[in-house]
């Protein structure tokens, strides 16, 4: 019933009089049901809801001077409008159809019409892709009728316009913002899909009330001993290429995903379903992460550029063209943004979060810009954010104090890219794969190299508590590495591709991983 307030707006109902005569009966307003059916199936049928389907007088919907307005083909008169089964009457009807309006539904969904209407997706390949173009002669400005020198084809122009309708001024070139509602309770029927939301993963000592707060190590120590037992959930397929990348709200709320295929994908844990699609460029999107309370998320980009999304607005807040090649990974710490890029550099960037999420322009200002010798593919932050380390194509490991902006230690690590660099959790250590199949740990402080194991495939991405590592490989399984003893000792199928992203959350017993097969995968450990 609410998304009758969403029809289309370009042309009004044919029920009034039209040079002195009614029209033919079968064209005439006879029924709601059947208008609604012709306006999302028929192709040339376009109408829109006058203000009387939302006021207080029902007259319009009933024939109450019992005109003659003629006999349909199939033998009925025409006379009242017919009403859906939902309405026990005309004025019930409209009752029912103004708590419509004023619902939820349509509130979280309100900037989509004005997106069609009087938007960016009005006109152009947004509309095209929307499957929301009409005929040339209804959009403003789509013909000069001044510009035709005969009279009479002037006046066969005007009478076409005038007859099929016009589509109204395009108001906004770029996505209109989503109405700021109250958070949906109930859970959506549209998809079963995703049957296991964030909180449900995790450990039996976490549930819905639990706070991520209250975090201790030794429940980390203890899921990690447990880590072999790391068993499948529940997947997704839901890009059309890799998966690079994978950020979760604190809270477990929202799940971010991008990947090769230009999209930020949105997952909702309270409704349990698929919610967002956005696209800022044609190339692929490398790397995300949340800001701001998880009021924006950031993705950097192959074509250069980091984009900026707002959440609760629902559309790109804000874009840092910073770099002349592909921005490879971000990120975040202490209102500092820094992006690593294949144009060999790391820059570091002053940047207001909260001024992002006051809907104004932000002004990023330059602190630092890293040169290596080769294209960067991965960067890290210590967890007090004191220190920086990069990954490069050449192989190198660099670690750097992110006060100063000065090298600490430079150690060529591997023979190839580097896939993948993170500190231990104490910020002694950093972990480092690479296309040389090797994974690594080197002494923040020496730059010695403390450990090299040599795997049988191709690490991509891992996450660690200093000994124990949960790596991505190439094979698309998951595999488990004891570091004291540099042996591997467990090894989960997952992916039909290469692991390329994973997500572990504070209590370590939540992962989330993501393929070259396009899939999302959930993972909780069974105790």
């Amino acid at each position: 019933m609410a998304a009758i307030t969403l029809l289309r707006a370009t042309s009004s109902f044919t029920w009034s009089e039209w040079n002195g005569r009614f029209d033919h009966a079968d064209r005439m307003f006879n029924s709601v049901g059947e208008t609604w059916k012709n306006c999302l199936e028929g192709a040339t049928d376009f109408k829109e809801l006058i203000p009387e389907f939302y006021g207080d007088d029902p007259s319009f919907l009933r024939n109450q001077l019992n005109l003659d307005l003629g006999r349909r083909q199939n033998g009925s008169y025409v006379g009242d409008v017919s009403l859906p089964p939902w309405a026990s009457d005309a004025k019930d009807f409209l009752e029912k159809h103004k708590m419509a309006l004023e619902s939820p539904y349509v509130s979280q969904h309100l900037h989509e019409w004005i997106d069609l209407v009087f938007g960016f997706k009005q006109k152009g390949g947004e509309a095209v892709t929307a499957n929301n173009v009409f005929h040339p002669l209804t959009y403003e400005g789509g013909v000069d009728c001044d510009s035709i020198k005969d009279a009479d084809q002037r006046v066969a122009m005007l009478t076409q316009i005038l007859e099929f309708g016009q589509t109204p001024t395009q108001l906004f070139t770029t996505p209109h913002p989503q109405r700021i509602t109250p958070r949906l309770q109930q859970n959506s029927p549209r998809s079963p899909s995703l049957t296991s939301p964030i909180s449900d993963l995790t450990p039996g000592s976490l549930n819905e009330d639990s706070s991520f707060e209250d975090l201790t190590e030794e429940s980390r120590k203890l899921a990690w001993s447990n880590m072999s037992r790391l068993k499948p959930a529940c997947r997704h397929k839901i890009h059309k290429e890799a998966v690079t990348a994978i950020a979760v709200t604190r809270d477990g709320a929202s799940i971010f995903t991008t990947s090769q295929d230009s999209t930020l994908k949105m997952f909702s844990k309270e409704l349990k379903d698929f919610q967002r699609s956005m696209s800022f460029s044609n190339m692929a999107l490398s790397s995300c992460l949340m800001l701001a309370e998880a009021q924006m998320v950031v993705c950097s980009s192959w074509d250069n550029n980091v984009y900026f999304y707002s959440i609760p607005y629902g559309r790109r807040q804000d874009t840092l063209m910073g770099h002349d090649d592909a921005v490879s990974e971000v990120c975040w710490s202490d209102n500092k943004l820094y992006t690593a890029s294949w144009d060999s550099t790391v820059k570091v960037w002053q940047c207001d979060p909260h001024a992002l999420c006051a809907h104004k322009r932000s002004h990023f200002q330059l602190l630092a810009e890293l040169e290596h010798d080769s294209g960067v593919n991965t960067i890290s932050l210590s967890p007090s954010g004191s220190l920086l380390v990069s990954g490069c194509k050449d192989g190198a490991v660099t670690i750097w104090d992110s006060n100063t902006y000065s090298t600490l230690q430079q150690v060529d690590c591997h023979l190839g890219n580097v896939h993948r660099v993170s500190f231990s959790p104490d910020g002694l250590h950093v972990l480092s794969v690479g296309a040389d199949r090797c994974m690594k740990v080197t002494d923040v402080h020496t730059g010695m190299m403390m450990s090299s194991v040599s795997a049988e495939e191709e690490l991509r991405c891992f996450c660690w508590d200093g000994n124990w590592v949960l790596c991505g490989g190439q094979s698309g399984d998951l595999l488990l590495w004891d570091l004291m003893s540099n042996q591997l000792t467990c090894r989960m199928a997952a992916h039909a591709g290469a692991v390329t992203a994973m997500w572990m959350n504070e209590l370590s017993g939540t992962v989330v991983t993501g393929g070259e097969d396009r899939q999302v995968m959930y993972w909780n450990i069974n105790t």
